[in-house]
C-alpha cells in the first residue's frame, strides 16, 4: 500500500465534510488510515496521577479544580516524591507503559518545575515513558523538563478558536499555541487534543481538529475527551454527547492526523463496551488505564482488561522503553517506597 500524504493544510470545510460522511464510509476511511500507520490490534496504556489538586486560578468551565467553582473538591499540596514513585510502580505493574503527572497550576513556578523534574527522573528510572501537564510553560521551563527526561507534554487546545472564549477567559488560545511551540522547540513530544460535549457545534469540532492537523508537526498524542459534567461547574447541565457524534470525532481525528496516537480519554466511565469498541475501530489506540483520571472516574483495570481481551487487543510497548533510563536518573534515587494513598487530580487540559 502506498502511504497517503501527511497533510498540514486542511480547511475547516474539508474537515466538516468528513464529519458529514455516512457513518460506514467515515469508519472505512478512518480504519484504512489507521491500518496504514499503526498495529490495528494494539493500544498504548497510560496512567494519570494528579500531583497537585485544586485551587487553580483559571475559569475553565469544565474543570472542578477551578477555585471559582464549588465542586466539593478538596485542595491538596504537591504529592511527595516517594508516593509518585510508588504510584508509578503500581501503574507499571498493572500494565501501563506511560505515567502522566498533572498539576492544577496556571503556570508552574521555578520550584515547581524543579520538583516535577525530580519526579520525572524517578519515573523514567522505572522504565516508563513520562508525560506532564502543568499549565503554560516558558521555553526555558520546557527545556528543563526535557533535560530531566520528560517524553511528552500535554497541553490541550480544548475546542475551536471560535468557541474558545465561551469556555475560558483567563488565558487566550494564542497562549496555548505558544506553550505548544515552546514544548516542540525543546524537543518534547506533544500531547494535545480537546473536549467534546461543551455546547460546541460540529463546525467547532472540525475547526479544532483542523487547528491540530495544521500545526507544523502533528501532535504525537491526540486525546479526545468526552465532557465529564461535574456538579458545580458551569457545564454541569450540558446535554450528553450523542455516542455516534463522539465516535465520528475520533474517526475524523484519525483521518486528518493518521500517524498520531488518538487517545480515548475523559468520559470513558460512562461509555458502554460497544461505544468504546467503535472508538477503537475508528482509530483510537491509546487509553488511560486505572480508576482515576485526575478528579473524575475512569473504568477500572479489570473491566479494561476484560474488554481488550474480548476484542483481541494487546498492549503496545513503546520502542523508547527498550532504552536504558539510567541517563535521566540521579545518583541519589535509592529510597524506600512510601505507602500509596488514593489518587486525586481535573478534567482536561485536564480532561486529557
Amino acid at each position: 500500500m502506498t502511504d497517503s500524504p501527511i497533510r498540514h493544510d486542511w480547511t475547516i470545510a474539508e474537515v466538516e465534510a468528513l464529519f458529514a460522511l455516512p457513518f460506514a464510509d467515515l469508519m472505512f476511511r478512518a480504519q484504512s488510515a489507521h491500518r496504514e500507520h499503526h498495529d490495528p490490534n494494539a493500544v498504548q496504556m497510560s496512567t494519570l496521577l494528579s500531583i497537585k489538586t485544586g485551587a487553580c486560578p483559571e475559569d475553565c468551565k469544565y474543570c472542578p479544580q477551578s477555585v471559582r467553582y464549588d465542586t466539593g473538591l478538596e485542595r491538596e499540596t504537591l504529592v511527595p516524591l516517594d508516593e509518585v514513585r510508588t504510584r508509578a510502580q503500581a501503574a507499571k505493574d498493572a500494565g501501563a507503559t506511560r505515567f502522566c503527572m498533572g498539576a492544577a497550576w496556571r503556570s508552574p513556578k521555578k520550584r515547581d518545575v524543579e520538583a516535577v523534574a525530580a519526579m520525572i527522573r524517578e519515573v523514567r528510572a522505572l522504565g516508563m515513558e513520562t508525560c506532564a501537564t502543568l499549565g503554560m510553560l516558558t521555553p526555558a521551563q520546557a527545556h528543563e523538563l526535557k533535560d530531566a527526561g520528560l517524553d511528552y507534554y500535554n497541553h490541550n487546545v480544548d475546542t475551536s478558536p471560535e468557541f474558545y472564549g465561551e469556555i475560558i477567559t483567563t488565558r487566550t488560545y494564542q497562549d496555548r499555541l505558544d506553550t505548544l511551540a515552546a514544548v516542540r522547540d525543546a524537543g518534547l513530544n506533544v500531547c494535545c487534543g480537546g473536549i467534546v460535549g461543551m455546547g460546541e457545534t460540529t463546525r467547532d469540532r472540525a475547526s479544532m481538529l483542523a487547528t491540530l492537523a495544521n500545526l507544523p508537526h502533528h501532535p504525537e498524542s491526540v486525546p479526545i475527551n468526552q465532557l465529564v459534567r461535574v456538579p458545580g461547574t458551569p457545564l454541569a447541565g450540558e446535554a450528553p454527547v450523542d455516542p455516534f457524534d463522539f465516535v465520528r470525532t475520533i474517526a475524523v481525528a484519525r483521518v486528518v492526523m493518521p500517524k498520531s496516537f488518538v487517545r480515548l480519554s475523559a468520559g470513558r466511565e460512562t461509555m458502554s463496551d460497544e461505544m468504546q469498541s467503535l472508538c477503537f475501530l475508528a482509530g483510537a489506540n491509546s487509553i488511560f488505564y486505572g480508576e482515576k483520571l485526575l478528579t473524575t472516574g475512569n473504568p477500572d483495570v479489570a473491566r479494561d482488561r476484560a474488554l481488550l481481551e474480548r476484542l483481541g487487543i494487546h498492549t503496545l510497548t513503546p520502542p523508547a522503553l527498550a532504552e536504558p533510563a539510567e541517563h535521566v536518573h540521579g545518583p541519589d534515587c535509592a529510597h524506600a517506597h512510601a505507602p500509596a494513598r488514593p489518587g486525586a487530580a481535573c478534567n482536561a487540559t485536564r480532561q486529557r
